[in-house]
């Protein structure tokens, strides 16, 4: 297949050269690259001229890839790197990759580059389909396959994993006829919720802050140090009675927990799980929040308290920091609670935070085997207006 160029939305995507070696390296040092990417690390300067001498022309001449230099039109100066990483023309699929260099970001580079090569797939090579893939919790890179025209379908068990990261990835597909025109800002642009949640979950999660009386509560990312605390918390009877954590609880469940649970939920920007450590930084409970995934407006709440912390007003504090966060930072519009009938403990600390009980549902809950009436409230944004 003959290299060739594409000029664009203030962007020429052309193929690799020597000359831009030292570029390639420079931006290739970025901890961005380095963690979303299968980029050799340490990247060395030898790399990049295997890259721009051997390895991105041998695509083109094989026919099974189209790797191109994203550069700005006016100055010529390198922005990122854009194609088609791999096509299968029996198939007639392809599936897209990128990356925008330190210096180029914030300027929309990456999804401008990547609606000119799904453009130049679909008329010139007359594929059928691309295909996006990136690991969970690369949010960034989900938000341009969304402003490129992208749906995100799915996920999938990656096969080349980047070091070190983990091996759940989105998917997403692109058809002819569905790549935005030039300049739109798309399903995904400035100032939607995909945006706004994309820029809270593609960063580290953070620290929240809440009074008890005179103790001051920090909410934070579970921690190794928790474990045991969140054992003997799940081993409590109270705990057993009135939750479904597995009986009997052992370590690996609290491993599982932070693992899978947790760490997974705040990579897939689905919710948020915190550990409420009392003024000695000391595990005191757990609270999580989680985002409909029927209704991106709506969230549930979920908690428990270890024994030594109960009555001290420690959860109702968490759990109204936590809903002022969720509907200021996430956007949320209701935060729903639900507890067994009967549960008075969880009830009274939700009525604490300002929940308004709204009812109960009948066999609204499948709880060890069987189904269970419910409680059921409500808190709105306005509420905490």
């Amino acid at each position: 297949m003959e290299p060739v160029e594409i000029t664009e939305d203030g962007l020429v995507l052309r193929p690799w050269q020597a000359t831009d070696a030292d570029a390639v390296h420079r931006a290739c040092q970025d901890p961005d690259i380095q963690r979303w990417t299968t980029v050799p690390r340490p990247y060395r300067p030898e790399h990049a001229r295997a890259f721009v001498t051997e390895v991105a022309p041998g695509d083109w001449a094989a026919g099974r890839g189209a790797p191109f230099a994203v550069c700005d039109a006016a100055t010529g100066e390198l922005l990122g790197s854009c194609g088609l990483v791999s096509i299968g023309t029996g198939l007639g699929s392809g599936e897209i990759g990128y990356w925008v260099a330190p210096w180029a970001r914030g300027r929309g580079v990456t999804v401008r580059a990547a609606r000119a090569v799904a453009r130049w797939a679909f008329d010139s090579l007359k594929l059928r389909r691309l295909i996006w893939q990136a690991e969970v919790g690369n949010h960034a890179s989900r938000l341009v396959a969304l402003r490129a025209g992208f749906r995100v379908e799915g996920r999938l068990r990656l096969a080349d994993p980047a070091p070190e990261g983990g091996n759940q990835g989105w998917i997403g597909s692109l058809l002819p006829g569905e790549v935005p025109a030039a300049g739109s800002t798309g399903p995904a642009g400035p100032g939607t919720l995909e945006a706004r949640r994309a820029a809270v979950f593609g960063r580290p999660q953070p620290v929240l802050f809440a009074t008890a009386g005179a103790t001051e509560l920090r909410l934070r990312p579970l921690e190794e140090r928790d474990l045991d605390a969140i054992v003997a918390t799940c081993q409590d009877p109270e705990t057993v009675r009135w939750t479904t954590v597995p009986d009997p609880y052992q370590r690996e469940h609290a491993e599982g927990f932070r693992r899978d649970v947790a760490e997974a939920a705040w990579a897939g920007g689905t919710g948020a799980t915190y550990a409420i450590a009392d003024a000695d930084d000391r595990y005191a409970g757990s609270i999580d929040l989680r985002i409909s995934p029927a209704d991106p407006l709506v969230a549930d709440v979920g908690f428990m308290t270890a024994p030594h912390a109960r009555g001290r007003g420690y959860q109702p504090a968490a759990l109204a920091a936590l809903c002022a966060w969720g509907f200021a930072t996430l956007g949320l519009a209701r935060i729903e609670w639900r507890a067994n009938v009967g549960n008075t403990g969880s009830r009274r600390v939700a009525e604490k935070a300002g929940f308004t009980f709204e009812g109960t549902a009948r066999g609204g809950v499948n709880h060890r085997g069987e189904r269970q009436d419910v409680w059921v409230a409500g808190l709105l944004a306005e509420d905490l207006t």
